[in-house]
């Protein structure tokens, strides 16, 4: 009933039929896409050439991790979530406004969702019943998150590794998957460090992995991906309102994209990537989202 109410409370921005069975959001923390492309990166920049993409996207302001995050997985920019903060406060409780997983249970309740991620702050985004799976490392219940673990941190290639089981037992209709490693080496050693290049070519190996496990789940023609960042950077930080901190990549691959195609879209923004996940599964936009699906990235 919780589900329908929602629904109900929120005016439709716009219906759309479904386009995919699959959606896997991908986050690289931390990355500058021009520090990307130098990267040695051949999964990320072969799905880049391949489907759909654009090197000028942009994340919100502040470029935090997880008020990016937050917009990138509510649709709305920081003065509606609210989450403004950028550290695991179990006492601040979870996000007041819808997330996609929420919003995908509202409208089909069967949907599978989940969330893998580096960083266990992002459990400010686990509202009841909206996820099937939150994992940091390991799966984690309802129940506090203890406080020796309020600062974890978990590298990409563990963080592909939990997710790779539940890919070909689940095939999840919603899958976020985020990659911490880049933004760990930047703070430490510097955007374009060889410590971060190094960073995310291990990333982009642990693409290789979720890419892996999709194709053996048997949804490759079913699914659609969506490769993005938080944030940029420069130097050892990235929370200046300057280009290299606020530009992202953003690429779209898989079901329904154009093929080698180059987004003209001059403000593509973080929160776009949710309404564009709802829009290609047919769930209904509240009309209090800031973000618009990006439709230039796909077929007709």
């Amino acid at each position: 009933m919780r589900f329908i109410a929602l629904l109900l409370a929120f005016p439709l921005f716009s219906v759309a039929a479904t386009r995919t069975e699959h959606v896997f959001i991908i986050s690289f923390d931390g990355g500058n896409p021009s520090i990307m492309q130098q990267a040695e990166m051949p999964n990320f920049k072969r799905l880049a050439a391949e489907g759909a993409h654009t090197w000028q996207a942009r994340t919100i302001l502040p470029s935090k991790t997880l008020p990016s995050h937050t917009a990138m997985l509510t649709g709305v920019d920081i003065a509606k979530h609210q989450i403004d903060w950028n550290d695991f406060f179990p006492l601040r409780g979870q996000v007041k406004v819808p997330t996609v997983f929420e919003l995908l249970k509202a409208a089909q309740p069967q949907a599978q969702t989940a969330l893998f991620c580096g960083k266990i702050k992002f459990r400010h985004l686990w509202k009841p019943n909206t996820l099937d799976i939150f994992n940091c490392g390991s799966t984690y219940g309802p129940e506090p998150i203890p406080a020796t673990e309020e600062k974890k941190l978990v590298p990409a290639q563990q963080v592909a590794a939990q997710a790779v089981p539940y890919i070909l037992e689940n095939k999840p209709t919603v899958c976020f998957i985020h990659f911490p490693d880049a933004d760990s080496a930047g703070h430490k050693s510097g955007w374009g460090s060889p410590e971060q290049m190094e960073a995310f070519k291990v990333c982009d190996q642990a693409l290789s992995q979720i890419l892996a496990a999709i194709d053996k789940a048997g949804i490759r023609e079913t699914s659609t991906l969506i490769l993005t960042a938080d944030h940029g950077g420069s130097q050892k930080n990235h929370f200046q309102p300057i280009p290299s901190d606020i530009t992202i990549p953003w690429i779209a691959w898989g079901k329904g994209v154009k093929k080698q195609h180059s987004i003209s879209k001059d403000s593509l923004f973080t929160f776009d990537t949710a309404a564009t996940a709802l829009w290609l599964l047919g769930v209904p936009l509240p009309a209090e989202f800031d973000g618009e699906p990006v439709l230039e990235a796909f077929e007709e």
